[in-house]
């Protein structure tokens, strides 16, 4: 229930960005039509992607949708078949701690920082998209292990 709702608000968070994005853009090329020059667009544009990007990442996590190999998952069965999915989502734990921590500390060196064409804007609400992206694949995962070490002694994995 937790895992749903969380997923539903980054869907709309990042959504949203995305419509901010797409409305940032048209402004742009309008704007260059008209012979003006709309400078803040462009970081506009590229920070609200770079929040519609990251929490869809985090979802797609969850979902299982991100890019992956899977010659091998698609011969294994049972056992052997989870035992590769719990293998898989403790590399992507640590991998999502890291980003965690990592994000925390890019945040707290970056967060005065200001927006180049709007300076009242700090750097720290783009880079705080980094460490929410992390903690949330962070739960997102451990639910996953928590739910394949429920169901190791099932013969079908629940991906």
């Amino acid at each position: 229930m937790l895992i749903k709702l969380l997923e539903r608000i980054q869907l709309t968070v990042g959504v949203l960005f995305l419509v901010v994005f797409f409305i940032t853009i048209v402004i742009q090329v309008i704007t260059r039509y008209m012979g003006i020059s709309a400078i803040w667009t462009e970081e506009v544009a590229t920070y609200s992607f770079i929040w519609a990007v990251f929490m869809g990442a985090s979802v797609m996590l969850n979902r299982r949708e991100h890019f992956k190999f899977d010659l091998l998952l698609n011969k294994l069965k049972g056992k052997s078949k989870n035992s590769l999915f719990l293998v898989n989502d403790l590399i992507l734990l640590l991998f999502s701690i890291g980003l965690l921590y990592l994000g925390i500390e890019a945040v707290q060196n970056f967060w005065n920082y200001t927006w180049v064409s709007i300076p009242v804007l700090k750097m720290g609400y783009v880079w705080i998209s980094i460490p929410i992206m992390g903690g949330t694949m962070v739960i997102y995962t451990f639910a996953h292990i928590l739910r394949n070490v429920r169901n190791f002694s099932k013969k079908e994995v629940a991906e």
